[in-house]
């Protein structure tokens, strides 16, 4: 979702902020502060943006952060990568089209539902649903809905470790928040994905 179909980043940021207010701080977390961790499980990033905290602040804080972003869902303003809409539509009435990502049991939710894609998708998994690592719900995906050839597409390097533990072949798009070498194939658009497996 986050790099591959839309950059939402500039929410996320003021969703952090507000939710340590609720709580009395005054920290800023920025753009950049939340950049390098995009994909990242919950933990990880509150290790990274509030080291030291003890397991249950963290909790309280992550618990506030969702409640500010559920606050700001009607307002916020996504940039969605050009051509992920209409590039949807036309890869669904070829392929079975499947969502994963590390966030909150109810982001993907939240994008299916601002982008109206829901119809689109046929199963999605959420890190919050479970709190496994990503690799783990790739294969729950392919397990459940019997995939017999799928590819994982993402933007970090994260993502392609989490492919190859899952031994899904990994489609890059170059466009998103990070970079790897470990790819199966590269694409520079959205556009120019939905073309490939449109024509291949």
């Amino acid at each position: 979702m986050d790099g591959t179909l839309w950059d939402n980043v500039d929410t996320y940021a003021i969703s952090w902020t507000r939710g340590l207010e609720k709580l009395g701080y005054s920290n800023k977390i920025s753009r950049d502060d939340i950049l390098g961790l995009m994909g990242k499980e919950a933990r990880l990033m509150l290790n990274t943006l509030v080291p030291g905290w003890t397991a249950a602040d963290q909790a309280r804080l992550f618990e506030a952060v969702i409640e500010s972003y559920q606050e700001m869902l009607p307002v916020m303003k996504p940039i969605i990568y050009d051509g992920v809409l209409e590039g949807l539509e036309r890869l669904s009435r070829r392929y079975p089209l499947f969502l994963l990502s590390n966030c909150e049991k109810g982001g993907l939710v939240n994008f299916m539902n601002h982008t109206k894609t829901r119809h689109l998708f046929m199963d999605y998994m959420e890190h919050g649903m479970n709190l496994q690592p990503k690799h783990h719900n790739l294969k729950l995906l392919i397990e459940k809905n019997k995939l017999k050839a799928p590819v994982y597409v993402g933007d970090t390097d994260s993502d392609s470790n989490q492919s190859a533990m899952a031994n899904v072949p990994f489609v890059f798009v170059t466009y998103g928040f990070g970079t790897t070498k470990n790819y199966t194939k590269q694409f520079d658009s959205f556009t120019q994905l939905v073309n490939y497996y449109l024509n291949n």
